[in-house]
């Protein structure tokens, strides 16, 4: 038996509108004159019943792809293996960049109730949880990036505590007793970041003698993301001179990803020291320029590629198996791929040897 078509007339029944003003909502017209509750009500209803239009013929094979920036190869590299995987499960892919601004990321949590979304993957940890499970509910979503039990969506992760425990025993079997950890902004909506400091902290804390870590931290605002290229690297360089001059005592500088690291790298090669000789130098994620010989970056592999087409598999399945869409309740399963974290030991780390006259022991 053919299946019967739905019209604009079965949703504005369904709404309680009139069909001309579930044309506009569908069309993307003159959305403002409606509220976001009936403007969200249309579109569910619409993607529930399965309506169809020249519009939103795609409807089901589009996911879009959310990334705080591309500038960094780590977050590039994760969203082509998103692309490489949705090209070979038939899906179209829409990217959006947010630069860690908060309003774009509700903003896409907004534009993503349109029936045209099949689904939205994370290629990071969403600032705001609470509008991201909100959104799960209405369509599929994925987020890539730190263990967290208690976001409540579905996630490919690594535990980012036990990557920086990997570092962190590292540097201490080579013998150094003062380390520095330079990050980006470190507050609860980095979650990796603080992470990563912890097992840092974790590992220096069981090491068998005395061990200091001290922290040095700039805050990064979303309008400095978006306008400047080189912000990773100019604030690893910046901080690493801080820390160069105010504890001469360090010996080894954990940036928090490579690309930070990579400005630590040059600023301690201004200053005229040397890598690994007088300081060691790692960073995290593996990205594919520090395996360069001018490079040689100590860091973990966080499994990048695999990670993004895990996620695009994992959504591609949800949306398999959610058609006619319902609704997940607040107790729904949650899914978790955990990847594990590898350490990638380069010439950017060395054992401490006879310290050079720039060092003092506290």
């Amino acid at each position: 038996m053919e299946k019967k078509r739905v019209t604009l007339r079965d949703i504005a029944e369904q709404a309680g509108l009139s069909t001309a003003s579930v044309s506009m909502i569908l069309a993307g017209k003159s959305l403002t004159r409606f509220s976001p509750e009936t403007v969200d009500t249309v579109y569910n209803i619409a993607r529930t019943l399965g309506y169809e239009t020249k519009r939103n013929k795609e409807a089901g094979k589009v996911i879009v792809l959310v990334c705080p920036s591309v500038i960094n190869p780590y977050y590039a590299t994760i969203i082509q293996g998103m692309e490489q995987e949705a090209k070979a499960c038939g899906l179209r892919t829409l990217l959006v960049t947010t630069y860690w601004d908060t309003d774009e990321e509700k903003w896409i949590c907004e534009f993503a109730k349109d029936p045209l979304v099949a689904g939205v993957v994370f290629a990071m940890i969403p600032q705001q949880p609470d509008l991201v499970r909100e959104l799960n509910k209405a369509i599929p979503v994925v987020a890539v990036g730190d263990k967290q039990n208690e976001l409540g969506i579905d996630t490919v992760d690594v535990n980012n505590f036990n990557a920086g425990l990997l570092v962190g025993r590292h540097l201490i079997e080579l013998g150094h007793r003062n380390i520095a950890y330079i990050t980006t902004s470190l507050n609860s909506q980095h979650s990796a970041r603080v992470r990563r400091f912890e097992g840092l902290k974790e590992a220096l804390k069981h090491a068998p003698d005395s061990k200091r870590l001290c922290l040095f931290t700039e805050e990064i605002s979303a309008l400095t993301e978006l306008h400047t290229v080189d912000i990773e690297h100019r604030t690893g360089y910046k901080l690493a001179k801080k820390c160069l001059s105010e504890k001469p005592q360090v010996t080894a500088i954990v940036a928090i990803n490579d690309m930070v690291a990579y400005g630590v790298i040059d600023a301690i090669k201004d200053a005229g020291h040397r890598i690994p000789e007088d300081y060691s130098v790692c960073g995290f994620d593996n990205i594919y320029p520090s395996h360069f010989s001018g490079v040689g970056l100590t860091t973990v592999e966080h499994s990048i590629i695999q990670r993004g087409k895990s996620a695009v598999r994992l959504i591609k399945n949800k949306i398999d198996h959610q058609r006619p869409l319902v609704l997940e309740s607040d107790d729904a399963p949650v899914t978790r791929v955990e990847y594990q974290s590898r350490l990638i030991v380069r010439g950017s780390s060395g054992t401490l040897g006879k310290m050079p006259p720039h060092h003092v022991t506290l």
